[in-house]
């Protein structure tokens, strides 16, 4: 088990973000978290990530608990956050770089990563320079660079031309089959449903649903829209929040 979450919960002020949130993340799978704006899906892996202080429960990375060992938990996690935190006067190569050192990455790391991505030709232009799709995916690489255990996703493949978005998920799937967990928030079901292998759904700061395995085969096998169908039938449609 890569990751546990047990009765994770976030409040700001009277509000609650995160309702006792727990399930547990496996190494080699990918997990498409889905749920409205508001739902609490950023909130959750921005926890995970050490970004946002819990109010309660807890949070184990590959046996660190987050709360007590916060520089060993964070170790094994890359967290792409929406827009992606970049060094805007770094180059690419220079802020994915920075990144693999930090976490004791080989040599070339960064640079074997960005060319995975289809990035290689941008590797020596600054960040601030980058098209929004570029610096989604310069995010990307910074997520997954050096021997990262836990894979956080919030919104990365969004923006992405069908080329760069074929580089992304067979670089996903790379990471999973190296022994990664991945955990994925996305709108772009389409996109999902050919890298999941497994599906959760939050609303209203809960965890509505999982399905995983056979269950999931039989969710998506009507075809590309099943996803969809499947989604809407549990989040009613209550407008602007």
């Amino acid at each position: 088990m890569i990751a546990a979450l047990t009765d994770l919960t976030i409040r700001y002020g009277k509000r609650v973000a995160v309702d006792g949130l727990s399930c547990e993340l496996a190494a080699g799978e990918i997990v498409l978290m889905l749920g409205p704006n508001g739902a609490g899906k950023s909130t959750t892996l921005a926890a995970i990530a050490g970004a946002v202080l819990p109010s309660g429960g807890t949070i184990v990375v590959e046996g660190e608990d987050l709360a007590t060992a916060p520089r060993a938990a964070r170790a094994k996690v890359g967290f792409a956050d929406q827009p992606p935190a970049l060094y805007d006067f770094f180059t690419a190569e220079e802020h994915v770089g920075f990144v693999a050192e930090a976490r004791g990455a080989a040599a070339g790391a960064a640079g074997e990563m960005l060319a995975k991505l289809g990035l290689a030709k941008i590797a020596a232009r600054p960040c601030r320079e980058l098209s929004f799709g570029m610096r989604q995916r310069v995010g990307l690489a910074a997520a997954l660079v050096g021997p990262v255990k836990l894979v956080l996703l919030d919104e990365t493949l969004n923006g992405l031309d069908p080329h760069a978005a074929r580089a992304a998920r067979a670089t996903l799937r790379a990471a999973a089959d190296a022994g990664a967990a991945v955990l994925m928030s996305t709108h772009l079901l389409g996109v999902a449903e050919r890298l999941c292998d497994r599906v959760i759904v939050m609303d209203k700061g809960k965890l509505v649903a999982d399905r995983r395995g056979d269950e999931l085969e039989a969710l998506l096998a009507p075809g590309p829209a099943a996803l969809e169908d499947f989604y809407v039938s549990l989040i009613a449609d209550e407008g602007p929040t």
